[in-house]
């Protein structure tokens, strides 16, 4: 354990890496030492905003640094799995954007050669370090609500889908840079956090089907191609005799979902996004009792009463201080592969019109990711070429 300064490279220079470099900068022991971006004026913006001295427009330049020791990897999803594989093989451990990849197998290999070369693989699950996740977790740990058996993951947008409502770029809506609608987009978040609190039990068998509905911009569905879902429903049967049905929107004629939920025998919850509150439900003296916990309060008094350290408070933090050894890393990879499972699962039960197993999942998906120069390649340009094709 010690309190070395972390000296991370960031590939990519878009609005989610943007992201990062904020949340970085709020953390003591760490500093940015380089940053690349195909569009190089991209990469020059952020560096001068964020004070990075070193500027890349090929990731595979920045990798040949030797004062680089984490890599955060902030692109879109089909380039996840070589750029995070180029990473690991330069000798760095690797903090990679959400979902894990573009399709389950290219998630698996991701997993597979960060253990085979001994580098750590952190994926960016931002819902476990909620503070209503937090005390959720304990809840369950304290065994408040027993035998776990049943879960809900929820998600809901009105109409957020990206670019077609006017968030984000047509690149999230064209499954040949995205691999993916609602459930690549925001259900990872929703499913990672419940299999986080179930304690990531091993996926058996999946059934779903998804939707693409709604109208939409006409001019920019077909400027983007658009071609995900946009409504994702799944039922899963886990280990341990747990099952976990999902719902997850980009777009639907409907108000609000009930937050997600988690059953036991002894207690259930109910977890509150917007307003981050834990609800929980259980029995005193048989009678029902429903219970709303303070979880800013509990999350205040856990930091400064038991002194507890900023390692949870979120994704990024957790990083800085598991690199410098103040802490373990979260089984994020693990948990990611997973929720990756579940995703493919959904999209293989839809084409083959029945519940599939996971055996059935891991042999009969495809990878999805980029290849040679395209991973390198500006998504205009690949964008452009997709709509061609």
């Amino acid at each position: 354990m010690s309190d070395k300064t972390i000296k991370i490279g960031i590939i990519g220079a878009g609005q989610i890496a943007n992201m990062h470099m904020r949340r970085y900068e709020k953390i003591d022991g760490v500093e940015i030492v380089a940053v690349a971006d195909i569009i190089k004026a991209k990469a020059e913006k952020a560096a001068c905003e964020y004070g990075i001295p070193n500027v890349y427009d090929d990731p595979r330049e920045m990798l040949k640094r030797d004062d680089i020791e984490a890599v955060d990897v902030c692109v879109h999803n089909n380039k996840h799995m070589p750029l995070t594989v180029a990473a690991l093989e330069a000798g760095k451990d690797v903090y990679c954007e959400k979902p894990m990849a573009g399709s389950y197998p290219d998630a698996k290999v991701m997993l597979e050669v960060a253990e085979k070369l001994g580098r750590k693989l952190h994926v960016q699950l931002a819902k476990v370090f909620n503070p209503h996740t937090q005390v959720a977790k304990k809840l369950i740990d304290n065994g408040r609500l027993g035998q776990l058996y049943h879960a809900r993951s929820t998600g809901f947008r009105r109409r957020g889908r990206p670019y077609v409502d006017g968030y984000g770029n047509p690149a999230f809506v064209n499954k040949y840079i995205s691999g993916g609608g609602a459930l690549y987009d925001m259900a990872v978040y929703n499913i990672s956090r419940i299999l986080y609190l179930l304690g990531n039990p091993s996926v058996m068998r999946i059934g779903g089907k998804v939707y693409q509905e709604l109208d939409m911009n006409e001019a920019r569905r077909e400027k983007s191609g658009y071609n995900v879902e946009e409504l994702a429903l799944g039922f899963v049967r886990l280990d341990n005799n747990i099952t976990l049905d999902i719902i997850e929107s980009w777009a639907i004629h409907l108000d609000k979902f009930a937050g997600s939920t988690i059953f036991g025998d002894k207690g259930g919850i109910r977890m509150d996004d917007a307003k981050e509150t834990v609800e929980f439900f259980h029995i005193i003296d048989d009678m029902d009792a429903n219970t709303i916990i303070d979880t800013g309060d509990a999350k205040h008094r856990w930091k400064t009463v038991d002194e507890i350290s900023d390692a949870y408070d979120s994704p990024q933090h957790h990083w800085v201080r598991a690199l410098q050894g103040k802490v373990e890393l979260l089984p994020s990879a693990h948990i990611a592969l997973n929720t990756m499972l579940i995703q493919q699962g959904i999209f293989l039960s839809e084409e083959l019109g029945r519940e599939v197993t996971a055996e059935e999942v891991d042999k009969l998906s495809q990878s999805t990711t980029l290849q040679g120069e395209d991973v390198y390649t500006d998504d205009n340009i690949l964008l452009e070429r997709a709509m061609q094709n």
